[in-house]
């Protein structure tokens, strides 16, 4: 496992988990993630990229949510855990998630190189 896999699993394990309001997709919009996260989902065709963006969301929104949920790149496990990132719906977990994880996570993003989702 390469040393990038390794901060990702690490980080995916200090993001807290949280209940969406059921039939709630703000935060499924297009996002970006490293090579090592687009490994873990599915590859989707272009047409499939463009209907997506066309409706500026995910590639993999499907009609029940997120259909990559276990895998989904970390910006969006970040996305309603932090005051920086808050839900619209104002849900969260009890506890956020700690300043210093979520400073961990914007800088492994800021050094990989990023591709839209």
């Amino acid at each position: 496992m390469s040393c990038i896999n390794r901060q990702i699993s690490y980080l995916r394990r200090q993001i807290p988990g949280f209940a969406c309001e059921p039939g709630c997709h703000d935060c499924c919009g297009p996002v970006t993630a490293s090579a090592e996260e687009l490994a873990r989902l599915p590859v989707k065709s272009e047409a499939e990229h463009d209907a997506a963006l066309a409706e500026f969301n995910c590639v993999h929104l499907g009609p029940q949510g997120c259909t990559v949920y276990e895998e989904r790149p970390l910006i969006c496990r970040l996305f309603g855990t932090t005051p920086s990132l808050p839900c619209p719906r104002g849900r969260g977990p009890e506890e956020p998630v700690a300043a210093e994880v979520e400073q961990q996570v914007h800088r492994l993003i800021a050094s990989t190189r990023q591709r839209l989702v």
